[in-house]
């Protein structure tokens, strides 16, 4: 993915000014940062390297890891900035050949400031990481598998996965059984929280018939929202399950990464528990898994026991963790290409990925559109998005203003009917109506971001009501939290409206504005719905429409999706595919065909090697 910024002056801060050389010429042009300029000067005055072209791949190594990569494959590197190679501004990118020799045979490389591997040019601390990562998932495979017993194991798969529409479930909770590690994939819907209640259940049988104390079961997720959902999501599944497998699950809680790892004030990158104070669990399950970053992954390993179960959920089509690292998708790639046991038992696959792949959540339209996106083709996702049905609706437009005109219906009756139960005091059907509908947003500014289209679902709202909407915390305000508050029980990514208590006095028959006996917010929080006083809240925003990167992990009714302009950087098919299987029953998009194209067309390009890690033999990497 591209990062080309515009310069506004000659005092912007992202300039370099006592730069020279091949690294002013591509700050000039937006493609590093002073930072990157800076860390890579330093390291060269410090390791005595003076070749301009190695420090321009230190500086773009740098700057790799600030947009999301591990490593900068230089052979490559061209394609992040395409649209600054013009014929009035033509860089000087070197010679691929030549300059992978030079950065081979650089003193920094001899150092081991850098490391120059798989032709991928590292910053050392993240290929210590990736090398961990790989050298302990290798290290939970070649331990002995967990003791089961399969006469035990194969009877109960029956009892928790009876129906036959759950036969990918049954089958995945089986290979998760025998093995320490398992990576469990699948789209949104696909019964993967399913998966880990029926597995859980098994495990905890398995226990009670070997007379072994109970198990020490975490649930955990890279975020606090997302941790609440799979606590609630597991706790839904396990009431479908036979009452004496409920009875020796119990109540199941998560917590976020950060806090089962155990924070450290005194360090911001360790954790109270590592390789010298393991986690004491004996089944961790991890959802969410492609939010996870690379460091965030070597922390966890290091503290999880060779004896511990390991279960990493996710979805590897989904976007990518903000922070260095496509960890999920190198593991879906590497550990389905690895070499593994030529004699497991007969029937029994020992492969630690297990993909489900039959969608429930959404019908068939919405599985089309889906699976056309996951496979990139563009011609088929037009064709999905104008097949005529009403579960997936394409709204053609060619500007903001079309896309305004087409989607005021849609978005101002809804929030009109979220106004209304907010000032009538209903707030149960608050909170259910804000789930039936999202509309999504790639961008958090500009035509097409989050911030001009909830300002302009206000000024419709006033519009239509003459209600000016003077107060911040008004009847009907959709809530977004953005911030973990653990005191308040709220998590970043939570969601609630305000809304006037029943019984307090009336808005005015003309300018709607709240009298005296004020408003609350209510909020549907981990643990269920939480009633607060708004000024309780200070991180919230308003959320008539949220970015698609925030509605991860959530789902809605009808979800409509505001495609930016085809060149926006942030446009991708991972992007587009993250919100269209946000829906359950509709959902809406709004672009032009050739937005569209781009979309699909356009990948999250990050660069790891950690992928050739797992596939490969293990070596000598330490």
């Amino acid at each position: 993915m591209t990062e080309i910024f515009e310069l506004t002056g000659r005092f912007d801060r992202r300039i370099a000014l006592s730069s020279e050389g091949l690294l002013r010429e591509f700050n000039d042009a937006g493609v590093l940062t002073a930072a990157d300029v800076h860390v890579a000067r330093r390291l060269g005055v410090l390791g005595g390297e003076g070749d301009e072209r190695v420090l321009l791949a230190v500086a773009l190594a740098t700057r790799a890891v600030r947009l999301g990569s591990v490593c900068v494959d230089l052979a490559g590197v061209r394609d992040i900035a395409p649209e600054a190679e013009t014929p009035e501004n033509d860089l000087p990118w070197p010679d691929p050949a030549g300059w992978a020799e030079a950065v081979a045979a650089s003193p920094l490389v001899e150092a081991g400031v850098l490391r120059w591997e798989f032709d991928l040019l590292y910053l050392d601390r993240y290929r210590q990481q990736e090398v961990q990562v790989a050298q302990d998932l290798r290290d939970r495979a070649a331990e002995p598998p967990p003791p089961v017993d399969d006469a035990v194991l194969e009877a109960g798969v029956l009892q928790v996965f009876p129906d036959d529409g759950y036969a990918e479930q049954r089958a995945a909770s089986l290979r998760a059984a025998r093995q320490w590690t398992t990576v469990l994939t699948g789209g949104p819907g696909t019964g993967k929280t399913t998966a880990v209640a029926g597995l859980l259940a098994l495990l905890a049988e398995q226990a009670e018939h070997a007379g072994a104390r109970p198990l020490r079961i975490a649930l955990t997720a890279p975020t606090g929202k997302a941790a609440a959902r799979l606590q609630g999501a597991v706790a839904d599944a396990s009431t479908r399950l036979p009452q004496a497998y409920r009875d020796r699950l119990g109540e199941l809680p998560a917590a976020t990464l950060h806090r089962l790892l155990g924070v450290r004030p005194d360090n911001a990158t360790r954790f109270r528990h590592d390789r010298s104070n393991h986690l004491p669990h004996d089944v961790i399950v991890v959802d969410e898994t492609s939010m996870v970053s690379l460091t965030m992954m070597a922390r966890l390993l290091e503290a999880v026991r060779p004896d511990t179960r390991l279960v990493l959920v996710g979805d590897p089509d989904q976007l990518a963790s903000v922070e260095a690292g496509a960890v999920l998708s190198d593991l879906v790639a590497g550990l389905g290409a690895a070499p593994r046991a030529t004699n497991p038992p007969a029937g029994q696959d020992r492969s630690p990925v297990a993909a489900l792949r039959t969608a429930h959540r959404y019908g068939q339209e919405i599985g089309a559109l889906a699976d056309a996106l996951r496979g990139g083709d563009a011609d088929a996702v037009l064709a999905a998005l104008r097949s005529g049905g009403d579960a997936v609706q394409f709204l053609e437009v060619s500007d903001a203003a079309e896309a305004a005109e087409a989607l005021r219906p849609h978005l101002l009756r809804p929030a009109l009917e979220l106004r209304d139960l907010a000032r009538r005091g209903d707030s149960r059907g608050a909170l259910e109506l804000l789930d039936r509908h999202r509309l999504l947003c790639a961008h958090r500014a500009g035509p097409f971001g989050v911030r001009t289209w909830n300002r302009r679902v206000e000024q419709w709202i006033t519009e239509e009501t003459g209600d000016p909407l003077w107060e911040p915390m008004y009847p009907g305000r959709p809530l977004l939290v953005t911030a973990n508050d653990y005191g308040l029980g709220l998590y970043n990514g939570d969601t609630g409206v305000v809304v006037r208590p029943s019984g307090s006095p009336r808005s005015g028959p003309t300018d709607g504005a709240a009298l005296p006996g004020g408003t609350v917010a209510v909020l549907a929080g981990a643990t269920g719905t939480v009633e607060l006083a708004t000024s309780r809240l200070a991180d919230v925003d308003t959320m008539h429409a949220m970015t698609i990167h925030k509605s991860q992990g959530s789902q809605a009714d009808v979800v409509t999706v505001l495609l930016p302009d085809a060149d926006s950087r942030l446009l991708t098919r991972e992007l587009f595919y993250t919100a269209v299987t946000r829906a359950q029953s509709t959902v809406r998009v709004v672009g032009s065909e050739d937005v569209v194209r781009a979309a699909v067309e356009r990948r999250v390009q990050r660069a790891s090697g950690l992928r050739h890690r797992l596939a490969g033999p293990p070596a000598a990497e330490r």
